[in-house]
């Protein structure tokens, strides 16, 4: 299996040289031919904000991962920062397995990433699009995808929030069995306010409101997720109308007291007020949780629900690791069906069991004197049948690995190779 695979992650490279290696869309497109100009018919490659990968598949027998190394570093003209050592590599069966790993979630730095499935689905829609994608690449992507799938669908790997801007919409969801009757604010628009407001609109929250101190910075964020702005000075007054406050600005002052809060409570007529205070220092004063009807976390619980989800997380990770092996193995027994001699023994054997069928169906209606004679001369028949693709599958030299491949792909697929073994197995 000439597969090679290279690339820069989270795991071998701090985020300021992992950005430098960051390919756009437009430079991918631009990309792939060039590699394929460079001896590598089929290759396909991703970028996300952690990681750029690329998986290349060769009929050379010599691995030349030193230079796709050196290729996407010039590519993007950053030798000056970015070194072949901040790259790893993987090879044959281990860059399968890597893609493997790296579909499923387990390699990801947030354990259980869901959106790592769809970026690895968008680089393969790339190099198709490129004319990259050949026999090999269009059989170990979609089992890539198999995989992901049955992470997602056969263990938990993707259950319970791991960021704390996830953990705080969790929380609110166990207080409130009904987000979509609930009023939430947002107080900062930050990158921890901008996710926590993009995973209250996911979740369905009723109305969202935005206050910061910068108007013009609430502005931005209530229209990218489509709520409303309440003028920071403000919002203290409209608390009454809020069921839900998510904290997290700069403050080295609370930005809402007890007494605020117990005064906003009284108007509330003893409905619960969730609070979440993830600012440093914090902004909401602690005391409050001890109040009638207010429910107040902090980093500390959040931090411990995200723990307690990580923990549950890993705990699936030998589960995908089964799942992985396989795949692995249907890749192997797939890949090993592809060399000559392999094939050239399956088509062998169908053509005489069905010569032995009708030879043993027929059998009856010729002279005991002739029978010998009938599978001599059937025998004959096949062997003369099997004479030109035998000797076509054998005299491949002068072709390049894929091309063998692919013909070998397409006898087995003309003869029903694997069908009639899928059959064997069923029987």
């Amino acid at each position: 299996m000439n597969l090679l695979c290279v690339g820069i992650s989270h795991h071998t490279a701090p985020l300021e040289l992992r950005e430098r290696l960051w390919f756009s869309e437009e430079e991918i497109r631009a990309t792939l031919p060039a590699l394929k100009a460079q001896g590598f018919p089929e290759c396909v490659l991703f970028s996300t904000c952690n990681r750029t990968e690329l998986y290349a598949f060769t009929a050379e027998t010599e691995f030349r991962v030193e230079f796709l190394k050196k290729f996407l570093i010039e590519r993007k003209g950053v030798a000056e920062f970015v070194r072949t050592e901040h790259l790893f590599s993987y090879f044959a069966s281990g860059a399968a397995d890597h893609l493997f790993q790296v579909a499923s979630g387990i390699d990801s730095m947030v354990i259980g990433d869901v959106q790592i499935l769809s970026q690895i689905k968008r680089g393969y829609q790339l190099a198709l699009d490129a004319g990259t994608v050949g026999f090999f690449m269009n059989k170990l992507f979609p089992a890539a995808f198999h995989v992901g799938k049955r992470a997602r669908t056969e263990t938990r790997i993707s259950e319970g929030a791991v960021s704390v801007s996830y953990a705080a919409v969790e929380l609110a969801q166990r207080i409130f069995d009904d987000l979509g009757a609930k009023n939430a604010l947002v107080v900062g628009a930050g990158d921890t306010a901008q996710l926590t407001a993009k995973h209250l609109v996911s979740k369905g929250i009723g109305n969202l409101f935005i206050t910061n101190r910068t108007l013009e910075r609430a502005e931005v964020l209530a229209k990218m997720t489509g709520g409303s702005v309440i003028p920071f000075h403000e919002f203290p007054a409209r608390l009454a109308e809020i069921d839900i406050i998510i904290s997290s600005v700069q403050s080295d002052d609370f930005i809402l007291t007890r007494a605020e809060i117990e005064h906003v409570n009284k108007m509330r007529y003893n409905n619960a007020l969730f609070l979440i205070d993830i600012g440093v220092p914090r902004n909401i004063e602690p005391s409050a949780k001890e109040l009638d009807n207010v429910f107040l976390y902090d980093l500390d619980s959040l931090n411990g629900l995200v723990n307690e989800n990580v923990e549950k997380r890993e705990s699936e990770v030998p589960k995908i690791r089964s799942i992985i092996g396989e795949e692995l193995e249907e890749l192997f027994q797939w890949h090993s069906s592809l060399q000559a001699h392999p094939t050239i023994a399956a088509l062998t054997q169908l053509l005489e069991q069905i010569r032995k069928e009708e030879v043993e169906k027929n059998i009856n209606r010729f002279e005991t004197k002739d029978r010998e004679l009938l599978d001599l001369v059937t025998k004959r028949i096949v062997n003369k049948i099997l004479h030109t693709p035998i000797v076509n599958l054998k005299n491949g030299h002068d072709e390049s690995h894929g091309e063998r491949i692919n013909k070998i792909n397409i006898i087995r697929k003309v003869f029903g190779l694997d069908a009639s073994k899928e059959r064997s197995h069923a029987r």
